[in-house]
């Protein structure tokens, strides 16, 4: 059987993960695959519902009715046109996961072990069938934990708060109280915490341009697979 080749990128919120997975994925003519969305799905999902993303009993409920086949619960991740998809329940909701509420929401369910439990296998067998790359928090310590490359990016609160002010146009005292309250959410939880795989190579990108950042993960992964072609 063809063996796949996986690479796991994990790190903190903002520190520009999915911007590194995309740039390796094209570098390498892998693909690339953002896990979070799918935690973002359910998130959306629960919040369409009107459940509090802290009601642990209500959205386990939630997903015992799914794996019963008692209620539409399905996140898939698709490509089209060159582009990352999220469809849940066959309606494509791309353009509404990204909001801040929505990612909250992810973070509250992410949490919960049925929830993860339910969307392990879609991420695995990604895995299975094509050379990728995965993004998330614990891609390299739960999800893949033989990916041939694991790296964990990060960078400061400030430097992050920094970059998604730019991009979001609101203010880096805001976003930065957000991240920091994220962070320490996603460091203590007691399923799949946040943390780097103790194989992960870590690179802080605290004040480096995104090239900067691809040529060092591009530098990792040429030494650990010296046979993959970089474009």
């Amino acid at each position: 059987m063809k063996k796949f080749i996986s690479i796991a990128i994990d790190g903190p919120a903002a520190a520009g993960k999915s911007s590194l997975a995309k740039s390796i994925a094209e570098k390498l003519g892998f693909v690339y695959l953002k896990t979070g969305w799918l935690y973002r799905a359910v998130g959306f999902y629960i919040c369409e519902k009107n459940i509090a993303g802290d009601n642990i009993k209500l959205i386990e409920e939630c997903i015992d009715k799914a794996n019963a086949g008692l209620e539409d619960l399905k996140a898939d991740l698709v490509y089209q046109d060159g582009e990352q998809k999220i469809y849940l329940n066959g309606r494509d909701i791309s353009d509404k996961v990204g909001a801040e509420k929505i990612g909250k929401y992810a973070s509250d369910v992410s949490k919960i072990k049925k929830v993860r439990d339910f969307l392990l296998a879609s991420q695995r067998d990604a895995a299975k069938k094509y050379n990728i790359v995965l993004e998330g928090r614990d891609i390299g310590t739960v999800i893949l934990p033989n990916a041939d490359v694991k790296i964990f990016l990060t960078a400061s609160a400030q430097d992050r708060a920094s970059r998604r002010a730019d991009d979001e146009n609101r203010s880096c005292e805001e976003i930065l109280k957000e991240i920091i309250k994220r962070d320490e959410q996603d460091s203590n939880r007691a399923i799949a915490p946040l943390k780097p795989a103790q194989d992960a190579f870590i690179i802080d990108n605290s004040g480096l341009q995104q090239h900067e950042t691809l040529s060092e993960a591009l530098k990792i992964i040429k030494e650990k697979l010296p046979y993959v072609d970089i474009r």
